[in-house]
Protein backbone atom coordinates (compact mmCIF):
# COMPACT_ATOMS: atom_id res chain seq x y z
CA UNK A 1 0.00 0.00 0.00
CA UNK A 2 1.33 3.43 -1.32
CA UNK A 3 2.78 5.53 2.01
CA UNK A 4 1.36 8.91 1.41
CA UNK A 5 1.07 11.67 4.07
CA UNK A 6 2.07 14.90 5.25
CA UNK A 7 4.22 16.07 8.56
CA UNK A 8 1.71 19.01 8.88
CA UNK A 9 1.84 22.39 11.31
CA UNK A 10 -1.66 24.00 10.75
CA UNK A 11 -0.27 27.28 11.99
CA UNK A 12 2.49 26.95 9.49
CA UNK A 13 1.63 28.86 6.17
CA UNK A 14 4.58 26.53 4.44
CA UNK A 15 3.07 23.82 5.73
CA UNK A 16 -1.06 24.77 4.52
CA UNK A 17 0.64 25.83 1.73
CA UNK A 18 1.63 22.71 0.55
CA UNK A 19 -1.23 20.92 2.11
CA UNK A 20 -3.30 22.95 -0.32
CA UNK A 21 -0.86 22.51 -3.45
CA UNK A 22 -1.66 18.83 -2.87
CA UNK A 23 -5.57 18.83 -2.76
CA UNK A 24 -5.91 20.75 -5.67
CA UNK A 25 -4.11 17.92 -7.41
CA UNK A 26 -6.37 15.25 -5.95
CA UNK A 27 -4.05 14.13 -3.37
CA UNK A 28 -5.14 13.47 0.01
CA UNK A 29 -2.71 12.61 2.18
CA UNK A 30 -2.37 11.33 5.99
CA UNK A 31 -1.76 14.53 7.70
CA UNK A 32 0.72 13.97 10.77
CA UNK A 33 -0.03 16.91 13.49
CA UNK A 34 3.56 16.30 14.43
CA UNK A 35 3.51 18.43 17.43
CA UNK A 36 0.27 16.75 18.64
CA UNK A 37 1.90 12.92 18.05
CA UNK A 38 5.60 13.96 17.15
CA UNK A 39 7.72 11.21 15.51
CA UNK A 40 10.26 8.62 17.25
CA UNK A 41 14.11 8.69 17.10
CA UNK A 42 13.44 5.55 14.63
CA UNK A 43 10.60 7.46 12.32
CA UNK A 44 12.85 10.23 12.26
CA UNK A 45 15.97 8.52 11.02
CA UNK A 46 13.70 6.99 8.52
CA UNK A 47 12.59 10.59 6.94
CA UNK A 48 16.03 11.86 7.59
CA UNK A 49 17.38 8.97 5.29
CA UNK A 50 14.62 9.43 2.47
CA UNK A 51 15.17 13.00 2.57
CA UNK A 52 19.30 12.35 2.13
CA UNK A 53 19.68 15.11 4.90
CA UNK A 54 21.88 15.46 8.13
CA UNK A 55 19.79 16.05 11.22
CA UNK A 56 21.46 19.36 11.00
CA UNK A 57 19.87 20.84 8.50
CA UNK A 58 16.10 19.67 9.50
CA UNK A 59 16.27 21.74 12.42
CA UNK A 60 14.42 25.13 13.06
CA UNK A 61 17.25 27.68 14.49
CA UNK A 62 14.72 30.33 15.31
CA UNK A 63 13.39 28.41 17.57
CA UNK A 64 13.71 29.31 21.32
CA UNK A 65 14.79 25.39 21.97
CA UNK A 66 17.45 25.72 19.39
CA UNK A 67 19.30 28.38 21.18
CA UNK A 68 18.23 26.89 25.12
CA UNK A 69 19.26 23.81 24.25
CA UNK A 70 22.74 24.64 22.65
CA UNK A 71 22.41 23.05 19.40
CA UNK A 72 24.81 25.43 17.82
CA UNK A 73 27.62 23.37 18.91
CA UNK A 74 29.06 21.49 15.84
CA UNK A 75 30.36 18.67 17.91
CA UNK A 76 26.77 17.31 18.90
CA UNK A 77 26.40 14.12 17.32
CA UNK A 78 23.33 13.12 14.99
CA UNK A 79 21.85 10.68 17.96
CA UNK A 80 21.93 13.97 20.25
CA UNK A 81 20.09 16.22 17.40
CA UNK A 82 17.61 13.75 16.83
CA UNK A 83 16.80 13.13 20.46
CA UNK A 84 16.48 17.34 20.57
CA UNK A 85 13.63 17.21 17.94
CA UNK A 86 11.77 14.09 19.43
CA UNK A 87 11.51 15.90 22.41
CA UNK A 88 11.48 18.75 21.07
CA UNK A 89 9.40 18.75 17.82
CA UNK A 90 9.45 22.74 17.27
CA UNK A 91 12.01 21.91 16.04
CA UNK A 92 11.53 19.76 13.34
CA UNK A 93 11.10 21.81 10.06
CA UNK A 94 8.25 21.69 7.99
CA UNK A 95 6.26 20.10 6.31
CA UNK A 96 7.67 16.99 5.34
CA UNK A 97 5.92 15.18 2.07
CA UNK A 98 6.31 11.29 2.31
CA UNK A 99 5.01 9.49 -1.19
CA UNK A 100 6.26 6.42 -2.62
CA UNK A 101 9.30 5.79 -0.57
CA UNK A 102 10.38 9.22 -0.98
CA UNK A 103 10.58 12.45 1.16
CA UNK A 104 11.01 16.02 0.64
CA UNK A 105 11.00 19.29 2.36
CA UNK A 106 7.81 21.83 1.48
CA UNK A 107 9.91 24.54 1.76
CA UNK A 108 8.74 26.44 -0.59
CA UNK A 109 6.08 24.14 -0.59
CA UNK A 110 5.78 23.46 -4.85
CA UNK A 111 8.61 21.57 -3.87
CA UNK A 112 5.89 18.08 -2.56
CA UNK A 113 4.63 18.65 -6.05
CA UNK A 114 8.16 16.80 -6.87
CA UNK A 115 6.89 13.63 -5.76
CA UNK A 116 4.11 13.62 -7.93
Amino acid sequence: MEDTRLYHNPRCSKSRGALELLHERGIQPRVVAYLDTPPDADELRALLQMLALPARALLRTGEDEYQALGLADPALSEAALIAAMVAHPRLIERPIFVHDGRAVLGRPPEQVLSLL
